[in-house]
């Protein structure tokens, strides 16, 4: 989903750092679905420092299905009892793995390296299983973002929206001046997207968490899911006929060309932007999406640890969990992937001014409790469920005959789904 740009060097680099001094240890095999471009480079540069620690990397990259095809051919290896050292796993399926018994518990490797401390909860409570830790994070992509041409916006007179009734004034105004106002791919995960971040702001955060985390039926059946609908459809009012189907790149680069006025979407599009030459603040603007300032949707990436037999085996995958936590490892990769460091209070002075915002907004969010998982990006709920809401949202975004209310009742059966 996500095409980005790393200096496999510069990462090498840093996990160079974050391993000194760690034992020698055995062989890590890592299951991920970094297979395109930039992705492969991280998984190299992982391969790459723990041989030159004397540990040795086994890869097993499976390609396609945003790791769906890789999580079937991990099922198969764990049920006959041929586990990887670690796999790409996030949000609730964490859990799921964790529930079967399969995945080691990392405490001693959390607690020497007070990961409780760096962690704000919500995260943390992501990577336990009954408390104790099983996986480690990567990053950290703040997904209600609104991406704007500046030069759009001013040939439009428009103002920059901080709410969705501005939102709406602004993309009239984008209109009027025979600009696409909303740059958008219709594909369910990008409606998806496009949905969370209305309902956050339509809804707040209470609202969020009770009806697209704890997915509450009382919720998911009130007036204000009802108006987050009607918003969320109205925003569909201001794409272009040429969106389905479309890759979410190709609507980024929609506003960077000027053709697009704004993008709701996650901070990969940043990628896209600096690729292009773009220089934050001045080529383009980020802004939280409307409504949703003092709140914060994240998508973490994360990597499981399974059950081994072998102390060397247990200790290369202990050296991969320290190196992936480590200072160090988190600047280097966010600073290449567009993403932020997921541990809290670190320096920002490297990063760019949106990263900046994303990680004051992190931290300040992990404080007052406008953290909350994304469900669009599987850090929610658990992923049948997710799916099911997913196509009831995207076939409401593409039907003139559904109603809100009609959709009210189909996400709430959806939400049933396990």
């Amino acid at each position: 989903m996500q095409q980005i740009k790393l200096q496999s060097t510069r990462l090498a680099g840093a996990l160079v750092l974050a391993l000194t001094g760690l034992a020698q240890a055995g062989e890590v095999e890592v299951l991920h679905y970094w297979t395109s471009g930039g992705e492969a480079k991280a998984a190299a540069s992982l391969k790459a420092t723990l041989q030159a620690k004397g540990d040795s990397w086994k890869d097993f990259a499976v390609a396609g299905g945003g790791g769906d095809s890789a999580m079937t051919v991990l099922k198969s290896r764990v049920v006959s009892g041929n586990a990887p050292a670690a796999a790409q796993i996030k949000g609730p399926s964490i859990q799921e793995w964790a529930r079967e018994g399969v995945l080691a518990n990392i405490d001693d490797v959390a607690k020497a390296e007070k990961w409780d401390e760096a962690l704000p909860k919500v995260v943390s409570d992501i990577m336990k299983y009954k408390g104790s830790y099983v996986a480690a994070p990567v990053n950290v992509h703040r997904v209600n973002w609104l991406w704007i041409n500046p030069e759009a916006f001013k040939k439009a007179g428009a103002k920059v929206p901080a709410s969705w009734d501005e939102f709406f004034v602004a993309a009239e105004a984008l209109k009027k001046a025979g600009l696409t106002p909303v740059a958008h791919g219709g594909q369910n995960w990008q409606d998806f997207t496009t949905f969370e971040s209305v309902a956050l702001g339509v809804g707040g955060v209470d609202f969020y968490k009770k009806a697209l985390v704890q997915l509450d039926p009382a919720t998911l059946a009130s007036p204000t899911m009802e108006k987050v609908l009607a918003t969320f459809k109205k925003v569909k009012d201001y794409t272009d006929k040429n969106a389905p189907g479309r890759d979410w790149n190709l609507a980024t680069a929609m506003v960077i060309k000027g053709e697009a006025g704004m993008q709701l979407m996650g901070d990969w599009a940043k990628g896209e932007f600096v690729a292009a030459g773009k220089q934050p603040g001045k080529d383009f603007v980020c802004v939280a999406a409307p409504g949703t300032a003092a709140a914060y949707t994240f998508n973490i990436d994360s990597f499981a640890m399974f059950k081994l037999k072998g102390d060397d085996k247990v200790k290369a995958q202990k050296n991969l969990a320290a190196a992936i936590m480590s200072p160090e490892f988190q600047e280097t990769f966010s600073l290449n992937k567009g993403s932020i460091p997921v541990r809290l209070n670190m320096k920002m002075d490297k990063f760019d001014d949106c990263a900046k915002a994303s990680g004051k907004d992190f931290v300040a969010s992990a404080k007052s409790g406008g953290l909350v998982p994304s469900i669009a990006h599987g850090m929610a709920v658990p992923s049948a469920t997710e799916g099911a809401i997913k196509d009831v949202v995207s076939q409401f975004w593409n039907s003139d005959k559904m109603s809100a209310k009609d959709a009210m009742t189909r996400i709430a059966q959806a939400a049933k789904t396990r």
